[in-house]
Parts: structure tokens; C-alpha cells; sequence
């Protein structure tokens, strides 16, 4: 069925696989499948919207970063996903004056998705596989189940006939089991914007034809921790400081905080340009022990420039995967300032969340009844598995399994194109 597509709605990047027509079962399992082109001939659309109060224009994926970039003024929303399954999936923000439900928002990025995926086809697609974390949310069954709800009917409100879902990590070794020769017992690492996710999968020649692989998969875990959240510790440690993060009022009592963590944290930044918010600097700027550095948050927030603070904090952390240090120029606060962020920081900042994710790989093994010993390979897929304190900690687990890279940011897509064309062709 050529109307089946298999759709990778991310925290930070979304893709579309589909399996072109005339492409037998055996050609799509030996890597024939295809990621279609969502913007400026690329596979990956950034999950961005941005709303363009100044030509009254919707704006997706890096188009939206630009103009928001550029300094057009309106609203920028990003990182979605993080939104299912909360109360804020609820909530809304203002658009040029006007209420926007946030289940409107998602609606309107999906139907962008597959508008564009549907144009680089030449077709429509009624059928979708759409991907899913382990869990949405973690130690909350009804909330979890809420999320894939929620995503559910914005997919069908979107245009989408029929939908399934599979989980990201097996979609991934979907997509690593067209690449071997051999039967191997996988542990696949998907590592997101939102969440880190983990399978334990027997994976080969001889098992990829199966229509049902219920049994090849051993255990399944994930933990709500992923890049986002990286980001935002970096920031508080590195670049929040600066902004008065854990300094002190004349009272002696610190600065409340959620200023600090709504601007570090992707889906809540525009949270801090409230108007309660504001007024509450106001005061908060009078009776500081350093108004300097207050008054630099307050410049930051009028401007709206926290989507902008948040980038340069999430390009110190790519940057750091190569770098012992990287400078961030940061011209847009008042005063400039230029600050030196070192990988030692990062790697303590995050050290809490890289524990969490250890115990859930162990658990996983556990689960499984799996020694270390006995894992082949470990496949890496998801942006932020590109962090390499990550890698180091959850290669230490299985230390004889052979480490492989697939597409850091396709191989969900195309494995769910895989699954697509299992479940609806």
C-alpha cells in the first residue's frame, strides 16, 4: 500500500519515511526505503513553529528559526512533543493577541508534515506508523496513555485515515537489521530531544521477514530525559548565573527560581513573558542584593529573547562533544557579555541524568535476563546520543558489544517506514 507512510514526530526534529512503489518486501528490508524531503531538500524538519506578528505569516522547521532569529516579532513554540500528557497539552499561548489551544498547535505542525511529505511523494497518505518513547511520561501509566491519545486524534485530525504506533527504539532496529548478515542481539540506544529510550532485540537475515516480531524483542524501557533536558541544565550552570540564577535578595531569601528553569527549559520559556511575571521583576529587580544581573534578565525577557539564549546554550553542547571548551559570544544581553563553557561543567551538570539513564539500561538487562556479556552490538540513534560522557557511560555497561552509529536523526523514520509498509501493505 502505497498511501503508507511511517512519521517521526520529535522533540527537535520530525521526519517522514515512506517506501517507494514497486519496492518488494526483500528490497525494503535491505535499506531501499527512503526519507522524504521536508524542507530545503533535507529529510529533517525542525520540530519549530513561529508565528510572524509582523507579515501575519505561520513559519515551520528552520524557516521559523530565521525569522525568529532576524528579530521579526511573534512567537515562537518548540519542543511539542514534551507537551504530551501534561497539564499544559490543556493550556494555550497568545498569538498576535488571540488564544492558541496548544492541541491546535500540534494539529497545525502535524498537517504541515504531511502536507509536505504528501508533495515530495506525489501523493497522499492515508496510513501512518507513527513513533512513540517508551514512555511519554515516566511512572504514569494513565498519563502515558493520555499522550498517546492526544497524539492520536491530532494525527487524525491532521488527515491521517488509520494510525499505529510503534516504539522508537524498535523502529530503529527496524532500520539496523536491513544493514546486517548476521543474528545479532541488539541493544538499541535511541537517545532524543525529550526522552532516552532502550530495546533489547534479536535482530537478522532470518527474523526481518517475520510479520509478527513480538517475540524477537527481549525488553523494552525508556526514561523521560533527553536533550532538552540537557540543555537546560548546562544553562543553569553556565549561562543562568549570570542572569542573578541563585543570587540573593536584600531579605537574605534567593531569587525564585522559575524564572530561571522557564527560560532553560524549551516548552516553557514563553511562561516568563507573562504579565504577572514581568510586573513580579519589577519588584524583584528593586530589593536584589545584585540588581545588575536582574536587570540583565529583565532586558533578556522584554526582548523575548529566551528561544535565542536557549540556542546558544544547545550549540554549546554540540559543540562541547568535540571541544574541551567553546566560548558563547552572548551580544544580546545588557551589558555583552562573552562567557567560556567548559566540558567539565556540562558533564557534571548532566551527571544526575546520565545516573537515571544507567539504572534504566540496567533495569532493562534485568528485565530481560540478559548478562552485559552477551549483547553483540550497540546501535546508537537520536541527536543527542552524540554526547560522549553519554556514549562512554552506556558502552561501559555491555563493554564487549560492538558500538555502531546508525542515522542519528533518520533511522526512526526510516524503520517506521519499514513498519508502515508491514502493518499496511
Amino acid at each position: 500500500m502505497t498511501n503508507a507512510c511511517g512519521v517521526d514526530f520529535g522533540t527537535s526534529n520530525s521526519t517522514v519515511g515512506w517506501i517507494k512503489p514497486g519496492t518488494t518486501p526483500g528490497q525494503a528490508l535491505g535499506g531501499a526505503h527512503a526519507l522524504l524531503s521536508l524542507e530545503d531538500g533535507k529529510a529533517t524538519l525542525p520540530s519549530v513553529v513561529f508565528f510572524n506578528a509582523d507579515d501575519e505569516e505561520v513559519r515551520y522547521g528552520r524557516a521559523a528559526l530565521a525569522d525568529y532569529l532576524a528579530g521579526y516579532e511573534g512567537r515562537l513554540m518548540r519542543s511539542m512533543k514534551s507537551l504530551l500528557g501534561t497539564s499544559l497539552m490543556d493550556g494555550q499561548t497568545e498569538v498576535a493577541g488571540r488564544a492558541l489551544p496548544f492541541r491546535v498547535l500540534l494539529a497545525q505542525f502535524i498537517g504541515e508534515v504531511k502536507r509536505r511529505a504528501e508533495g515530495q511523494a506525489g501523493r497522499g497518505f492515508e496510513h501512518a506508523v507513527f513513533g512513540r518513547p517508551v514512555f511519554f511520561i515516566d511512572d504514569n501509566p494513565a498519563a502515558d496513555k493520555l499522550a498517546e491519545d492526544t497524539l492520536l486524534a491530532v494525527a487524525r485530525g491532521a488527515g491521517f485515515r488509520e494510525v499505529a504506533f510503534q516504539y522508537e527504539p524498535i523502529a530503529a532496529a527496524f532500520d539496523y537489521e536491513s544493514q546486517i548478515d548476521r543474528e545479532e542481539l541488539v541493544l538499541i540506544a535511541d537517545i532524543g530531544g525529550g526522552t532516552s529510550d532502550f530495546s533489547l532485540v534479536r535482530l537478522g537475515p532470518g527474523r526481518a521477514g517475520k510479520p509478527e516480531r513480538r517475540d524477537d524483542i527481549l525488553a523494552t524501557g525508556g526514561v523521560h530525559i533527553g536533550g532538552t533536558d540537557f540543555d537546560k541544565y548546562l544553562s543553569l550552570a553556565s549561562v543562568m548565573p549570570l542572569l542573578g540564577y541563585r543570587s540573593a535578595l536584600r531579605s537574605g531569601a534567593e531569587i525564585p527560581s522559575s524564572y530561571y528553569f522557564n527560560l532553560a527549559t524549551w516548552h516553557t520559556i514563553n511562561q516568563a513573558y507573562t504579565r504577572k511575571s514581568i510586573v513580579q521583576l519589577d519588584d524583584l529587580v528593586r530589593d536584589a542584593r545584585e540588581p545588575a544581573k536582574l536587570a540583565r534578565l529583565q532586558h533578556l525577557i522584554e526582548e523575548r529573547a529566551g528561544h535565542w539564549l536557549a540556542m546558544q546554550v544547545e550549540g554549546a553542547k554540540i559543540g562541547l562533544s568535540d571541544a574541551a571548551s567553546v566560548r558563547l559570544e552572548l551580544d544580546r544581553l545588557a551589558p555583552p557579555e562573552s562567557l567560556s563553557v567548559e566540558r567539565a561543567t556540562f558533564e557534571a551538570a548532566i551527571g544526575q541524568l546520565l545516573d537515571a539513564i544507567d539504572t534504566t539500561v540496567l533495569r532493562l538487562l534485568a528485565d530481560a535476563g540478559v548478562k552485559p556479556g552477551d549483547v553483540d552490538t550497540v546501535f546508537f540513534t537520536g541527536g543527542s546520543s552524540g554526547v560522549g560522557l553519554l556514549r562512554q557511560r552506556i558502552g561501559a555497561l555491555v563493554p564487549d558489544a560492538r558500538k555502531v552509529e546508525g542515522d542519528l536523526f533518520g533511522s526512526i523514520g526510516a524503520g517506521l517506514a519499514l513498519d508502515a509498509q508491514r502493518k499496511f501493505g
